[in-house]
């Protein structure tokens, strides 16, 4: 009997020694680790934001002659379908699927954005802004390019009510 209760308490001893070393390792380890994450987590969103405005003066670097462009295809109908089409094929991923941003790269609905002449847009388009993410699109054939512009300056346009 002695030996059953010697036994019992070795036992009831060991699970509170445990019970200690879980309590210790989350309070030493997984709690101060919770924080420096959550403080990474708020320093890297603030740390986009600031990049956020810096984004967009690259399209300040256009030169003239390339601002000076007009898009070609401004009047066409069915380029703002197909840019759109392309946008969610090459540009989505990074842009956001509604063009508001996403991790990689900034809202194509910016006033930054939207006040740009088509022909920035579309030297951004072609040159990239390779050391912030932005890739080189030059080999995507012109007039696709120059669809992605008209799509994007859709976005600042009021959309049309529907008539019966």
């Amino acid at each position: 009997m002695r030996t059953e209760a010697l036994g019992e308490r070795t036992f009831q001893a060991d699970l509170a020694a445990r019970g200690c070393s879980i309590w210790f390792a989350t309070t030493t380890l997984v709690l101060p680790l919770l924080f420096l994450s959550a403080l990474c987590t708020s320093a890297q969103t603030s740390a986009s934001r600031k990049q956020d405005v810096s984004d967009y003066a690259e399209l300040a670097n256009a030169p003239q002659k390339a601002r000076d462009r007009s898009n070609p295809m401004e009047k066409d109908r069915d380029a703002v379908a197909a840019g759109a089409k392309l946008f969610d094929l090459h540009c989505a991923q990074c842009h956001g699927s509604t063009t508001d941003g996403g991790q990689r790269g900034p809202s194509l609905r910016a006033k930054e954005v939207q006040q740009a002449t088509p022909g920035a847009l579309f030297w951004l388009l072609t040159n990239g802004v390779v050391r912030r993410g932005m890739p080189v699109w030059s080999k995507l054939p012109e007039p696709q390019r120059w669809q992605i512009v008209s799509y994007i300056k859709s976005l600042s346009q009021p959309e049309s009510p529907v008539t019966p």
